[in-house]
């Protein structure tokens, strides 16, 4: 473990979401908040890679993936915070506020360097991994990114198309992915993170530290499923879309895919 290059990158995050506030302070909208956050992680995990002691080979790959995560995620929501329109969840955090408001939002980005660490953590420990590369576990972490990234890209497409017809304004998607899930971004999203699981994990004892990066998945589960994902994004869609989004809520998943459940419309 090379904790000097660790506490570098912990302090980078620090910094660069103390700048993502002073953004959101000067241009009002919080969107910019998780398209920096998106860049920074990818950041720090490209630089977790390139200097990790781990397999030539090994790094490039995880370099790779974590770019292409990154430049993705951060792109998608760019374009979209650029398009118009608040983030419901940093509207309602900013209204429950009040005057602390701008305390408490940099206070808020602090923790969620915190986080970044985490998932940052995970990536390095993927690169660092001694063992021989490719095993078995690193055709599966492989196939596993791919299938995240492939299927974040595609719910959040089959959204924003979506939002441009004419039920958006009072409806809710139920088309592609969203008809198995009320949030398949949110689960595509939590699958990248196990990949890196699956590349840091040594079951001969040789490099126990890589179980360090179970915390990323459990992280982005726990965020996700019940702090800053889905509770405060279907209270707004409760209050915005009333009986259409609780009768979603009845017959799909909140997270996970699966058939919709008895009393669907076919």
């Amino acid at each position: 473990m090379d904790f000097i290059l660790l506490a570098w990158i912990a302090v980078g995050l620090s910094f660069v979401m103390a700048c993502a506030w002073a953004v959101q302070r000067m241009t009002g909208a919080s969107g910019w908040i998780d398209t920096i956050w998106s860049f920074t992680v990818g950041l720090g995990g490209i630089a977790a890679a390139i200097w990790a002691d781990g397999d030539f080979e090994r790094r490039i790959v995880v370099l790779a993936i974590i770019a292409v995560w990154s430049i993705r995620l951060g792109t998608h929501i760019g374009v979209r915070t650029r398009g118009g329109g608040e983030d419901p969840r940093y509207a309602k955090f900013i209204e429950e506020w009040g005057a602390s408001a701008a305390w408490k939002l940099f206070v808020f980005l602090q923790v969620q360097a915190i986080a970044a660490f985490v998932l940052v953590l995970a990536v390095y420990l993927a690169a660092a991994n001694p063992a021989p590369f490719p095993r078995f576990l690193d055709i599966v972490a492989i196939m596993t990114a791919i299938a995240a990234i492939a299927g974040e890209a595609v719910a959040d497409a089959q959204l924003a198309r979506f939002r441009k017809s004419p039920e958006a304004k009072t409806g809710v998607c139920e088309t592609g992915l969203w008809r198995y899930s009320r949030h398949p971004n949110y689960f595509f999203e939590w699958l990248i993170w196990c990949a890196w699981l699956l590349f840091a994990i040594d079951f001969h004892g040789v490099f126990n530290w890589g179980w360090l990066a179970l915390l990323a998945p459990l992280q982005m589960f726990w965020l996700l499923v019940h702090v800053s994902g889905i509770p405060p994004l279907e209270e707004h869609m409760l209050k915005s879309r009333g009986e259409k989004f609780r009768a979603l809520q009845a017959h799909v998943n909140a997270f996970f895919p699966g058939p919709r459940h008895s009393g669907a419309n076919s």
